[in-house]
């Protein structure tokens, strides 16, 4: 895989007869959910169609924010920052967390204004988030040279190290006793009664009364094979990251230039600030009417592109028997080719701002697909229709950071504990129930 280095997780050679839940897909949502249930005692299956991590969970920029989200999910990334704290000493292995802070800058009075109105959202949360002026991101950065009013800092922010945290936690979830299968792919469920009684696997059955679709941008496809339409569409970001680098910032920042945060091995991970690509596939059309509200806001940071992902979109099955391969058989991992001259006009705007930059060596580039719903919020919610069933998934750019709680979300709705928030944003429901679906910046 020319994405980057995943620390490896060795999958287990039995495939157990039964179980109580059964997780499909293996990046941090999923393995998050199966920490969460094995610890409370469930047996629980994790299946991954490739390797653990190996899609958008190693790809992203490895930024752990509470700024600048959505603030439906911000009760939810508050709990994930609790556990992000003491995640390292829980499994018993190095994900790279530190809590270092991140900026967001601010290029005139209107953002500033904005950023200001967002800081609103962590009243009550006692964290440290602050608006800094232009003088005051001087003294911090005196050799950087960018024309801002301001920045939104947030101290209680941090980074971990994506290539390590998927594995860091499915590898704990495997010692408190679920079972890890990789190159294991779910060809679909089985109900009884109405019911979820088991799953079908390309390497034979798991009898279980629960399921949890953790599948990232493979989880519509999925759901269709069920009858369930689940509006989701897939954004690419690309990414380099570079050699060690002395000098650099110790907090990451964003600019509509470039995002940049430092990683553990004294190199930094940069892309776009600002834009990303979207494929012009199939399901663009099928789903044009959910994600227009979207488009009017976002357009002018969305690249479209007509191409060869098209056709490769086109010949995926939309529907397969059980006793056949299905698409994730032939598609171990999306390794999509990154978008060179995003990410070099992020470096070379990178550079601008922080001279020190002008020397450092690009060590690797990898793209991502980020599973994208049509109000950039998550569900994570009980599916009616068939009981048992449960989605976790579209969190839309936003799922490193928040995994941890997200999977904790999930566990308590599998198991009808008091959830940790109010699931009532994540529910699947709100895309047919007649809800307004609006996608809300953050300000």
């Amino acid at each position: 895989m020319p994405g980057p280095y995943v620390v490896p997780v060795h999958g287990d050679a039995d495939l157990p007869k039964e179980v109580d839940v059964v997780i499909i897909g293996g990046g941090i949502i999923g393995t998050s959910t199966a920490l969460e249930l094995a610890e409370r005692g469930l047996r629980v299956a994790l299946c991954e169609k490739g390797g653990i991590g190996h899609e958008q969970s190693s790809r992203n920029w490895g930024w752990v924010r509470i700024s600048r989200r959505d603030p439906r999910e911000v009760p939810l990334m508050a709990e994930a920052l609790r556990i992000w704290s003491s995640l390292d000493q829980r499994t018993g292995r190095a994900t790279g967390y530190t809590r270092a802070g991140i900026m967001f800058t601010c290029a005139n009075d209107q953002e500033f204004a904005d950023h200001e109105r967002w800081k609103r959202n962590l009243e009550g949360y006692q964290l440290d988030s602050r608006m800094l002026s232009r003088t005051e991101f001087k003294a911090m950065f005196p050799n950087a040279d960018m024309d801002i009013k301001g920045a939104l800092y947030t101290t209680a922010d941090g980074r971990a190290e994506p290539q390590k945290a998927a594995p860091a936690v499915a590898e704990a979830a495997r010692d408190k006793g679920a079972t890890i299968l990789t190159e294991c792919a779910v060809r679909g469920i089985e109900t009884s009664g109405g019911k979820i009684s088991g799953v079908i696997t390309e390497r034979g059955p798991i009898a279980c009364s629960a399921v949890v679709l953790a599948g990232g941008a493979w989880s519509s496809l999925f759901s269709g094979n069920l009858g369930i339409d689940l509006p989701q569409l897939k954004v690419m970001n690309s990414v380099l990251r570079t050699k060690p680098l002395e000098g650099g910032p110790e907090q990451a920042i964003w600019s509509k230039g470039f995002a940049v945060r430092k990683r553990q091995d004294g190199g930094y991970t940069i892309a776009s600030g600002h834009e990303n690509v979207v494929d012009i596939v199939p399901k663009s059309f099928r789903y044009a009417k959910d994600f227009m509200p979207a488009l009017g806001k976002e357009w002018r940071s969305l690249r479209f592109r007509l191409g060869g992902r098209f056709f490769d979109e086109a010949r995926i099955a939309n529907r397969w028997a059980m006793d056949e391969a299905s698409p994730f058989e032939y598609n171990r991992v999306l390794d999509p080719k990154p978008a060179t001259k995003l990410s070099d006009l992020a470096l070379a705007n990178l550079k601008k701002a922080f001279p020190v930059f002008e020397k450092v060596e690009i060590a690797q580039r990898w793209a991502g697909y980020i599973d994208v719903t049509p109000d950039a919020v998550p569900v994570i919610s009980a599916i009616d229709r068939i009981p048992g069933f449960h989605i976790a998934t579209g969190f839309s750019g936003h799922g490193f950071g928040i995994g941890p709680a997200a999977g904790r979300l999930m566990a308590d709705i599998v198991t009808g504990r008091p959830p940790v928030v109010d699931p009532k944003d994540f529910r699947f429901s709100r895309f047919s129930d007649g809800s307004k679906i609006e996608l809300i910046s953050g300000f």
